[in-house]
Formats: structure tokens, C-alpha cells, sequence
């Protein structure tokens, strides 16, 4: 099977373009990155690697603007996230300049996917390795978030998570993501970061939060907000786990 992955317009007899599924497992391997989406606010937090001693930390971003009321985060390679970065903010401009209106989120998502997509069927190219969450707001006020794969495809969250440990980060958010969640904008901020937790073991050293709101710039949380808010869950996960010791006792007596 290895010489249908040599090109990549070159389909395996099962269906399979090798070089995509390739770029997929770069994206596996990427740092986790989780967006939740509120009734007001989304919110975007990522897994932050340690960086070097005498490295500036500032030139280390795995969220950024694409446009004043849309950013993103992603999961992969960095340098192929820049070339994306990049072109996706050219476009943002380049349309309001068109059309006088700011573009819209699932606008700016299927760019990027179908720009994602060209790179699957050109020969002398390969895939972008890279998964990416978009999320902004539309004119009329309404919160998105939406994932692209290397593949090109698009899909439409209330909350999700891509990069390394997606599927436990995923299966945590199918379980906690309420409506009062939904309605509370603390509650999902604090929602990313405890979801971000079940995977990063170094706590909020480890961990950055961005909070979208409508007709505001993103607001990076800083380092003292992450660790008060760390505490915070830690507080209540131990006092969870308390009750539940109580009421297993209370069982087997």
C-alpha cells in the first residue's frame, strides 16, 4: 500500500488518499485546543507548551484575529498555520472592501477549507497539516464556532476540541455542556478551562483562554485570572469528590 502514498492525487484501492490521512495524524499530534460557545460569548483556549528559557513567549501563539470580530485557534503545524493565517486575513479584507460588510464566520470557514481542499488534488503540493476552530460573531449578533480539517471539510459546534486528546476533551464536553452554560458566560469560560484540564497536567502554566464577545476585541485572560481560575475548579472538584466518598460510605454502612 505504501506507493499510493507517493502522490497525492493518487487514490488507494480502498478509497484512501494517503497524504490527508498523514496530515490528520499531524493534527493529532498538535496541542489540544477546545472552543465553547455560550448564548454571548465563545470562548477559545489552547494548550500552551513550555517554552525555552531565553525564547520570548510573545512570539508563541496558537490563538489569533483573522478579523477584528473572528479568531482563531488550531491544532498542527505552525508554520502552515501562518500561511493560512495570512491568506484567510487577506480575504477578510479584500471582501469588505467589496462588498462594504464585514464577512461573516462560515464565510471566512469555507475560504479556508476550500483553500485546504485545493491542496488535495494539486500534484507537486501536500496537505495543510492542520485543524483549525473559527469563531467570531455574525452582524446580526449570533455566536459561531466552526472546525476545518486538512481534508477541506467544515462542520458547525456548539463545542469541541482538536489536537492531541480531542476524543477524552470531546467526551467531556458531551457530558458537562448545559444550559446553564449556555446562558452563563463565567460558567463557560470556566467549562474550556476545566475541559482543557482533564488533558494538561501542569496546570495554568499550561493553558491560555481567549473570550469572544460581540462588537469587543478578544480578550486574552492573563496569567493570574488562568490560576485563579484553576484554584477555583480544583476547589470544587475536591469538593466533589468529597460528597461522593461521603455518599459511598453512607452506602456501605
Amino acid at each position: 500500500m505504501s506507493r499510493y502514498d507517493r502522490a497525492i492525487t493518487v487514490f488507494s484501492p480502498d478509497g484512501h488518499l494517503f497524504q490527508v490521512e498523514y496530515a490528520q495524524e499531524a493534527v493529532k499530534k498538535g496541542s489540544t485546543a477546545v472552543g465553547v460557545k455560550g448564548k454571548n460569548v465563545v470562548v477559545l483556549g489552547v494548550e500552551k507548551k513550555t517554552v525555552a528559557k531565553l525564547q520570548e513567549e510573545r512570539t508563541v501563539r496558537k490563538i489569533c484575529n483573522i478579523d477584528e470580530h473572528i479568531c482563531m485557534s488550531f491544532a498542527g503545524l505552525t508554520a502552515d498555520a501562518r500561511v493560512i493565517i495570512n491568506r484567510a486575513r487577506i480575504e477578510c479584507q479584500s471582501y469588505q472592501l467589496s462588498m462594504e460588510d464585514p464577512v461573516t464566520v462560515e464565510y471566512i470557514t469555507r475560504y479556508i477549507a476550500s483553500l485546504k481542499q485545493r491542496y488535495t488534488q494539486s500534484t507537486g503540493r501536500r496537505p495543510f497539516g492542520l485543524s483549525s476552530l473559527v469563531t467570531g460573531f455574525d452582524n446580526d449578533g449570533t455566536p459561531r464556532l466552526y472546525q476545518t480539517d486538512p481534508s477541506g471539510t467544515y462542520h458547525e459546534w456548539t463545542a469541541n476540541a482538536i489536537g492531541r486528546s480531542a476524543k477524552t476533551v470531546r467526551e467531556f464536553l458531551e457530558q458537562n455542556y448545559k444550559d446553564d452554560v449556555i446562558n452563563n458566560e463565567a460558567e463557560t469560560i470556566k467549562l474550556t478551562a476545566r475541559a482543557l484540564l482533564e488533558v494538561v497536567q501542569s496546570g495554568s502554566k499550561s493553558i491560555e483562554l481567549a473570550v469572544i464577545r460581540h462588537k469587543q476585541p478578544m480578550q486574552m485572560l492573563s496569567t493570574e485570572e488562568i490560576e485563579k481560575l484553576v484554584k477555583q475548579i480544583e476547589k470544587e472538584k475536591a469538593e466533589e469528590a468529597e460528597k461522593k466518598q461521603q455518599k459511598l460510605s453512607k452506602s456501605s454502612s
